[in-house]
């Protein structure tokens, strides 16, 4: 297994690393809508914390050797369900027409009382 690490993602802030390479694949930890450079919550809507958490788990899977177009699984964690279809919309956005495999489910509470939290598998690319 190898440790995946960038700078470009909100630094892992206890005993967990942002990925970890294994067999082939990219598992990230769950991302939320921080900002990678200030490590502070991303203000706004459900469709604008989405778009950060879009945006960290893309720079931790090219950090990686992979990106959106090999992602095979994701787990949207959302605060509430009614923000579904604004998550919806910006994640379709990132994604275009790939579609990977997808569970989302409604959690009690998020870390920072986040409204978005996304973690996903991905194939590396060949390098």
């Amino acid at each position: 297994m190898q440790r995946v690490q960038t700078d470009q993602a909100p630094a892992a802030i206890g005993p967990y690393s942002q990925g970890i390479i294994a067999s082939g694949f990219v598992f990230t930890a769950g991302q939320v809508p921080f900002d990678p450079a200030s490590m502070q919550l991303v203000e706004g809507d459900i469709g604008t914390q989405t778009d950060q958490v879009m945006k960290n788990l893309g720079a931790i899977l090219r950090e990686a050797g992979a990106d959106l177009s090999t992602v095979v699984k994701t787990t949207v964690f959302l605060r509430d369900m009614n923000d579904f279809v604004g998550m919806n919309e910006v994640y379709e956005r990132h994604f275009g027409e790939h579609k990977p495999a997808r569970s989302t489910v409604q959690v009690a509470r998020l870390p920072r009382d986040v409204a978005v939290e996304i973690e996903a598998v991905a194939v590396l690319l060949d390098r």
